[in-house]
């Protein structure tokens, strides 16, 4: 079961964020779905007959701060979709906050990905799946 409906991400600088989220949604295959002054769109929202979608918001906060011990991780189906996030990411702004690779304390065949987006805000790409 899908526990996320839809997630929210604040940063300062839209114009900054713009270039670090269409880089690592288009790796991980996530449409963006909106572009406005205020905020960004990617994946696609559920109705009443599709409810297993998600959708993430990225929205310009004068205010917004980042905390290490919050983050959010975005489902891959390849590890070649966790390198190609990673690489997407540091390409775009973003920091390195842990290189691909297993993460066997989570379980065998953890593969992950961490960066920190433009402002600090800490995320993730896991593909649970083995080679």
């Amino acid at each position: 079961m899908l526990v996320l409906d839809h997630v929210s991400i604040a940063v300062p600088d839209l114009a900054a964020a713009r270039p670090f989220y269409d880089a690592i949604m288009a790796a991980l295959g996530v449409e963006k779905v909106y572009d406005r002054p205020d905020a960004l769109g990617y994946g696609l929202r559920c109705n009443a007959i599709e409810d297993f979608h998600s959708c993430l918001a990225v929205y310009a906060a004068a205010a917004a701060t980042s905390d290490d011990r919050r983050h959010w991780c975005f489902k891959a189906s390849t590890r070649a979709q966790v390198r190609a996030f990673h690489a997407a990411g540091l390409a775009h702004g973003g920091r390195d906050n842990g290189a691909p690779g297993l993460r066997p304390h989570y379980h065998a065949d953890y593969y992950g990905a961490f960066l920190h987006d433009p402002a600090g805000n800490r995320v993730e790409a896991v593909c649970h799946r083995g080679e």
